[in-house]
């Protein structure tokens, strides 16, 4: 025979099994957040011009930087060093290069890099909406999230016609996106995760 419990108990039970496994579900991003997103892998992402940085220099504050940002030509200005290429490489590699670099002047220095804000990850949207240009891209953003962030269609756009630009090795891409079908719940393969450098066209 079962036994009928509360409701307080039944929602304490079904929450005990979702921390069974002991490991809170990270929070996800507030959008438009300058903060690094969760979805990012940031052992594995690369630094890039406007991402922002702070180097820290275990026991040595006055070679340490707690934010500093990556220029357009890819460097930073570190404090006893000056002018060092950050662009292109991930926390780990800086750190392994900035590791050597200072050891020239610093007796064994134990270099932790980390991302404070990402802002050269983009995309871009042209054409008939009501504010074209780039859309950062803090987390996974779809096509449809990127229209909203550029204040959507216009009434001049043809919805039907809209489609994504991509380059893959050299080679460019096209993904169609209806947007009326795709609002509707249909066609939702085509509400793709944007790239980096992704452009939407919404055509007139």
């Amino acid at each position: 025979m079962f036994r009928c419990c509360s409701l307080a108990t039944l929602v304490l039970s079904l929450a005990s099994l979702a921390m069974a496994d002991g490991v809170p579900k990270p929070a996800v991003s507030k959008p438009g957040s300058s903060e690094p997103s969760q979805f990012h892998d940031l052992s594995q992402y690369r630094i890039g011009p406007g991402d922002v940085i702070a180097v820290d220099i275990f026991k040595e504050p006055d070679a340490s930087t707690t934010s500093t940002p990556v220029r357009s030509d890819g460097k930073v200005t570190l404090a006893l060093i000056g002018e060092f290429r950050a662009a292109g490489l991930t926390p780990t590699e800086l750190e392994t290069s900035l590791t050597a670099k200072y050891g020239d002047i610093l007796r064994d220095p134990h270099v932790t890099v980390t991302v404070k804000e990402i802002n050269s990850q983009k995309a871009y949207v042209i054409g008939q909406v009501k504010k074209e240009g780039p859309v950062r891209l803090d987390g996974p953003t779809t096509v449809l999230q990127a229209l909203a962030e550029a204040g959507g269609v216009t009434i001049f756009a043809k919805r039907s016609k809209i489609y994504v630009l991509r380059t893959e090795a050299g080679q460019q891409r096209t993904f169609p996106f209806n947007y009326d079908t795709v609002i509707r719940g249909k066609n939702i393969e085509q509400n793709i995760v944007l790239l980096p450098g992704d452009t939407i066209v919404i055509p007139e």
